[in-house]
């Protein structure tokens, strides 16, 4: 069972009863004293008196007149110890009924003092899930929270400044890296189509070819994983059944060329984000399944599944056996297993190993989504990777 959350608020409050109450109770101790000193045997005074009168006087004891004052005496000893009982009574029920409305009034202030508070947590909420480009801009006296809420919109400035020029950066590397690779692709195959180009020099350029087609992936991934872990700016009700169902027909001929199996259970289950993003996720996760495989009666399963909370993409197959210890190195870039050996790659066979991009960007993807990604190893070789997002009707 979980305890209630403890606030400042609850706090803040229970601080001020504390202090109310021990105020109320040294002020109680000193008036029971005050008190206590002044009703101090007044009536053995008076005996006093009276008795030192007949020594001046010389009169004689009379038993009557001392039995009375003997009385006198005592009855004013219980009126004095019954006016401090009812005093330190009456004080302390006045001090726990004034205590319970100095605790409200307290709830009441601490509420007030927070306000300016919950309006900054409000404020970065909405930029984690929204922008950067929105401010809290707090109103009121020039005090600590104030200062608080100026430093949190410095640090949102910078955040959005150090963002929009790696945007600027993703843009301009997306150009000018793709041009020269593309320049490049063009060039070896106006070559490769002449058909008096020796054979050694055909085989280069087909070596060449493939290696211009690797630097092209390693880059699109590269630039996928860069956006992926920026903030979204497309939004769009997205069914992941849709998108893992174009995902396994996209990777239909790559499958069929290496023998591999795919199975499929997609319920509908809808998120909001940027249905490129997920489709690229949903592809690599695909690709990945199939091209790391077993050579003979591989297979993959695609299921999509979603409650009232989060919609899931879970993707497993066959292959080979994989550490428990491995496991959270898939998803660092330009990580790779030790016997991540491609057993296809765009339906050619081939014991190349990939760049280490494609899960990073899935969990990128993710995370930029409000979800995460994550995997786990089956104990018959291969893996069963789920992406969790949150679920949109």
């Amino acid at each position: 069972m979980t305890g209630r959350r403890s606030t400042i608020r609850m706090r803040l409050t229970a601080l001020y009863a504390a202090a109310f109450f021990l105020a109320g109770a040294i002020l109680i101790a000193l008036m029971y004293f005050y008190l206590a000193q002044s009703l101090h045997n007044r009536p053995a005074g008076v005996q006093d008196i009276v008795a030192q009168f007949r020594s001046e006087r010389g009169l004689p004891n009379r038993p009557v007149i001392d039995n009375l004052l003997t009385s006198i005496a005592a009855q004013a000893e219980r009126e004095r110890q019954e006016t401090l009982r009812g005093m330190l009574v009456w004080s302390l029920v006045s001090l726990g009924a004034v205590g319970v409305a100095a605790g409200g009034f307290g709830w009441l202030l601490a509420g007030r003092a927070l306000a300016p508070l919950h309006n900054v947590t409000a404020t970065a909420r909405r930029v984690a899930d929204r922008s950067l480009h929105e401010r809290i801009a707090l109103e009121g006296p020039d005090d600590e929270i104030k200062e608080l809420a100026d430093t949190f919109d410095a640090m949102l400035e910078r955040l959005d400044r150090a963002f929009d020029g790696q945007r600027r950066f993703v843009a301009n590397a997306s150009h000018e890296l793709r041009t020269p690779l593309a320049i490049n692709r063009t060039l070896v195959e106006v070559a490769l189509g002449d058909p008096d180009v020796p054979d050694a020099t055909r085989k280069l350029g087909e070596t060449l070819l493939e290696v211009n087609r690797r630097n092209e992936r390693l880059i699109d991934g590269l630039l996928v994983l860069a956006k992926g872990e920026q903030r979204l700016d497309t939004y769009a009700r997205v069914d992941l059944a849709d998108i893992a169902h174009r995902a396994i027909m996209t990777a239909g001929p790559a499958a069929r060329q290496a023998g591999i199996q795919v199975a499929s259970d997609l319920a509908h289950a809808y998120v909001i984000g940027d249905p490129a993003l997920l489709e690229r996720l949903a592809e690599n996760l695909v690709e990945n399944a199939i091209r790391y495989n077993v050579a003979e009666c591989g297979w993959v399963h695609v299921s999509v599944t979603g409650d009232a909370q989060y919609s899931r993409l879970s993707i497993a197959n066959s292959g080979p056996n994989v550490a428990a210890f491995e496991i959270d190195g898939l998803f660092e870039p330009f990580r790779r297993l030790a016997s991540s050996e491609r057993i296809t790659e765009g339906g050619q066979p081939t014991g190349s190993r990939g760049a280490g991009l494609g899960v990073s960007i899935v969990r990128a993807v993710a995370i930029a989504h409000g979800g995460d990604a994550r995997a786990e190893a089956r104990t018959d070789g291969g893996l069963v990777v789920t992406v969790t997002l949150p679920f949109r009707q």
